[in-house]
């Protein structure tokens, strides 16, 4: 059971850290005209961005349109 649990729990990271950065590469300065150019604050948003990685996806999806 907890090897299904940290095995879950890796899973979950390793897909927030995926999203995490193609958002920083390419979905942030769509997003946020402020955050162009603004390259060095981008890392510290990564621990953050991997944890709501589902919420950045779907908020992602509906502004991209």
């Amino acid at each position: 059971m907890a090897a299904w649990v940290v095995g879950l729990a890796q899973a979950y990271a390793l897909a927030g850290l995926v999203v995490g950065i193609a958002f920083l590469l390419r979905g942030i300065d769509r997003i946020d005209p402020a955050a162009r150019g603004a390259h060095a604050f981008r890392p510290l948003l990564l621990p953050g961005l991997v944890l709501l990685w589902p919420v950045v996806a779907w908020r992602w999806a509906r502004l991209s349109h």
